[in-house]
């Protein structure tokens, strides 16, 4: 029988078969790894455990500072950047309705002046001197009032409608507002509403007249004067609550 020759390489090709490079396994000689914890060794998996004890413990000292950080930022942002508020009395209705909140922007004023329109939020004229308070005491409202636990705006605060601006004057008449003797328009108020007649007042250096929406029930300028421009907390931008009435102010 003759033995077949490879005409290239002058190899027997029954030498070359008995040799197949596919047949041998690229692993087998491979250190092989535990795949389970019981081949881990007892240090390894000791050492596992007290790091996520450890990790634990940790997290559970370091959880009152961060308590504290948060409150920290909250009074922070509370006392200058934004505040909610929450509206104790019917003088803004329509506008504003009894328990509504409000969110304040501290911020609005700091780089200019009221405009006709802007709902404000002010110190109000009857606020009592509250030199009495300790300093815990006025701590712990002003991480109440930034958490929005007590937001009531009486009887520190009020909340109204700038109306007129210094140097314009204000006159009520024939149930219209006239500034500087125009009617302006106003859609925010509910039909119907009646007006007493008030003024000419001309509004000094500093200060705006307020007004609320509800103009039968509004203690407001034209019972206590105009406001110092110096006074006013900031402008209510949002209405947060009810949800069914969220929206820009």
């Amino acid at each position: 029988m003759t033995e077949d020759i490879d005409p290239v390489s002058g190899d027997s090709r029954a030498d070359r078969s008995s040799v197949d490079p596919f047949d041998a396994d690229p692993f087998a000689d491979a250190p092989q790894s535990p795949t389970n914890l019981d081949a881990q060794p007892l240090e390894q998996r000791s050492r596992g455990k007290h790091k996520r004890k450890g990790g634990l413990v940790s997290f559970l000292v370091e959880l009152p500072i961060l308590i504290v950080i948060a409150l920290v930022v909250a009074v922070l942002i509370k006392t200058f950047f934004v505040q909610a508020f929450f509206i104790p009395s019917g003088s803004m209705i329509p506008t504003l309705e009894v328990d509504d909140r409000v969110m304040v922007n501290k911020l609005s004023y700091a780089f200019g002046d009221p405009e006709r329109g802007d709902i404000v939020v002010f110190d109000s004229p009857f606020a009592a001197a509250s030199d009495d308070e300790s300093f815990i005491a006025a701590a712990w409202r002003a991480v109440k009032e930034s958490l929005g636990v007590q937001t009531a705006l009486v009887p520190d605060d009020l909340i109204k409608r700038v109306m007129a601006l210094p140097g314009e004057t204000i006159e009520i008449r024939d149930n219209s507002v006239l500034i500087d003797g125009t009617a302006i328009d106003e859609p925010y108020l509910s039909p119907g509403v009646i007006m007493q007649d008030f003024g000419p007042q001309t509004i000094p250096d500093g200060m705006v007249f307020v007004m609320g929406d509800n103009r039968g029930s509004s203690h407001d300028s034209r019972k206590f004067g105009a406001v110092p421009q110096e006074t006013i907390v900031g402008r209510a931008f949002v209405l947060l609550w009810p949800f069914g009435r969220f929206g820009s102010l």
